[in-house]
């Protein structure tokens, strides 16, 4: 069910650009106050709460003025504090229309009487001054002051609350009530009559009950009232919303544009990835850093595979230039004498072992290009120098090892070192050196190993290309220019470098290094 869901807005989600989108997430923070105050009756539930605030103060007055005017010699003033508006429209229960009164044995009583009478302008004007219902009860709810006096309202349960001493506030609805607006419908106390009752205090008992009542202000009303800071607060939030679009415009929104057009033209062969703007999000910048690093990459990666294919198809057209003479003058000549015949075949021979070689060595060298760093690797330098020495034992070349008496284990695999020193020292064999020195010592993390031999040396014009695939100054005798790029890539897999000592000149030097393992690093 709720893949469907999903599927069917994937279908008809519309494409929205960035900005819309913070804007209509800003929109939608900022309406979250209004949609509380109409929906979750928070305006409206104040606007109930203040009604009742209101007629507990007016009611505390009345009670203090009628406690006042009760005839008894013992009557002193009781405190009538201000109660805390207790009404919730969200949990308070709303209950019917007020019933009517009803009648109870008529007993009389010239004081209450007396009592009642001198109270009674006092409560009309109050009540034509404040709009509100106002009844004065005597101490078994029997209407004293209000219409219908005499009968008694002693079963409301806000009024025998009262008679117990506890004021009371009860919601009830306004059959009265007609709807003046059209959406009246959205407020929920549009149809609703607060209820409060209020014991009278005289020589330590309740003498009398105040119930007053009166409708809440309505909502419409209320926003009305306060039309001034609602537009108010309205623009200022919509000013605010603008003028944070404006800066997420500018530090997300046009830097992400703008890094899009770099991506094309840089796509497209024809751009760069441009500094990140100073006003851009510091992730904005460091997306920025990294598609110029990517940019880069890319670009260099591009001029290989160029200067790659170029050279490989140069390495390629020699030999199947000769391959192809040959059996075009061997297809063209069916009478051609044996020897003749014997050399074009050799020819043949040794162009395809030629492009047999290249194609073992590019695949060499494109296993190195793709290694990847073995995690964990180890491999005791000493030894593995000692045996490559070894192993050129016999052929006319002298490798001589200058080892400290300590000398940790290289985080490189034995292979890596093998094929690098083989490499080097099989170079100085083919370049004449008769013999080549190797030394070690330990530097912080890495390890130095120095190749020299005694040969002729590089020459200064070749010392710059000597790593280029391809390059070589024995194409004659057979080389293939790859075995140090081939070299190169496989120590550059395992965090190690391999480079020519410009400043030898008896000879050619190398320096290579390579990262110790962990535990060699904390012995030197």
């Amino acid at each position: 069910m709720i893949g469907g869901f999903k599927n069917v807005v994937r279908r008809h989600w519309p494409p929205l650009r960035l900005r819309t989108i913070l804007l209509l997430t800003f929109v939608f923070v900022a309406a979250l106050p209004g949609f509380g105050a109409l929906f979750l009756r928070v305006y409206e539930n104040a606007l109930v709460r203040q009604t009742e605030a209101e007629l507990s103060a007016q009611s505390s007055a009345l009670a203090a003025t009628a406690s006042v005017e009760w005839p008894s010699v013992r009557t002193q003033a009781e405190d009538h504090p201000l109660e805390a508006p207790s009404v919730d429209l969200r949990m308070t229960t709303i209950l019917p229309e007020r019933p009517l009164p009803r009648a109870l044995p008529r007993t009389e009583n010239a004081v209450t009487i007396a009592w009642s009478e001198r109270l009674r302008p006092i409560l009309q004007l109050t009540a034509r001054a404040t709009l509100a219902s106002i009844y004065l009860l005597d101490d078994r709810g029997r209407i004293l002051v209000g219409a219908r006096a005499g009968l008694a309202y002693d079963e409301l349960p806000e009024v025998r609350s009262a008679l117990a001493g506890r004021s009371a506030t009860t919601l009830r609805h306004n059959d009265a009530y007609h709807p003046q607006y059209a959406l009246e419908w959205l407020s929920r106390a549009s149809d609703l009559r607060i209820h409060y009752a209020r014991p009278i205090f005289a020589d330590g008992r309740v003498i009398g009950v105040l119930l007053v009542s009166r409708s809440p202000r309505a909502l419409f009303v209320g926003i009305y009232d306060d039309r001034g800071k609602i537009i108010l607060g309205v623009m200022m939030i919509f000013a605010t919303l603008v003028i944070l679009s404006g800066l997420l415009s500018r530090g997300i929104v046009r830097p992400v544009e703008a890094l899009g057009e770099a991506t094309r033209a840089v796509a497209s062969g024809g751009g760069s990835v441009p500094p990140a703007p100073t006003t851009a999000a510091i992730e904005i910048q460091a997306l920025y850093r990294d598609f110029g690093t990517m940019a880069e990459a890319i670009e260099r990666r591009s001029r290989y595979l160029r200067d790659f294919a170029h050279a490989l198809s140069h390495e390629f057209k020699t030999p199947l230039a000769g391959i192809g003479g040959a059996v075009e003058l061997l297809q063209d000549h069916p009478d051609m004498e044996s020897a003749d015949r014997e050399r074009f075949l050799s020819n043949v021979a040794a162009d395809a072992a030629r492009l047999s070689l290249l194609v073992s060595r590019l695949l060499d060298l494109a296993r190195a290009d793709m290694a990847k760093m073995e995690e964990g690797a180890s491999s005791e330098l000493a030894d593995t120098m000692r045996c490559v020495a070894d192993a050129w034992g016999g052929t006319g070349l002298s490798v001589s090892l200058d080892l400290p008496a300590v000398l940790g284990p290289a985080a490189v695999p034995r292979a890596v070192i093998e094929t690098t020193l083989t490499v080097l020292i099989e170079n100085s064999r083919q370049a004449g050196a008769t013999s080549v020195s190797i030394t070690a010592c330990a530097a912080n993390d890495l390890v130095e190993l120095r190749l020299r031999d005694d040969g002729p040396g590089i020459p200064l014009g070749d010392r710059e290309r000597i790593f280029e695939p391809f390059f070589t100054s024995r194409r004659s005798s057979g080389g293939t220019g790859l075995g140090l790029p081939i070299t190169r890539s496989l120590l550059q897999a395992h965090r190690g470098t391999i480079a020519l000592e410009q400043d030898w000149e008896n000879g050619a030097a190398f320096l290579i290094m390579l990262p110790l393992c962990e535990p060699a690093r904390a012995e030197t």
